[in-house]
């Protein structure tokens, strides 16, 4: 992990705005962002990771982020990786593919996503989304 004053501040509304929310099998959800984010490089991927799913799944919007102080950048690439229920999820993927930080921070989520492991039990429900997240990877990595 790579440790700024702006990662920082990530790391402690990804905490924060994930408290008490837990995963497919029961574990705190914010184990997902943190390993995403163990996976970047630079200052602007590792706090994306981090909140890629803070506004899709929390009170927290766009706004209350610029309103915090997270950059722009941040904001543009947080916009790409929130899916709007209303847009094909197909469409939403290709709609990130073009921007660097997005594609990557997205590949990372889809690969852990896609981990059967983490289940405990695997279902046909679990499975088809697993092959979603398959052709999403595919897509992206065209």
């Amino acid at each position: 992990m790579l440790y700024t004053d702006l990662t920082k501040k990530a790391i402690k509304l990804c905490y924060d705005a994930h408290n008490g929310q837990t995963d497919k099998t029961g574990l705190p959800y914010v184990f997902h962002p943190y390993h995403l984010a163990e996976q970047m490089t630079d200052e602007i991927s590792v706090v994306c990771a981090l909140l890629h799913d803070v506004v899709e799944d929390t009170d927290i919007s766009f706004d209350d982020l610029r309103k915090m102080g997270f950059p722009d950048r941040v904001i543009d690439v947080l916009r790409l990786l929130t899916h709007d229920d209303d847009t094909p999820y197909m469409d939403y993927v290709r709609g990130l593919a073009d921007d660097p930080i997005a594609k990557k921070v997205k590949l990372a989520d889809l690969a852990h996503n896609s981990d059967l492991t983490r289940l405990d039990v695997v279902d046909e429900k679990a499975l088809a989304r697993a092959e979603r997240y398959k052709q999403a990877i595919k897509l992206l990595s065209e």
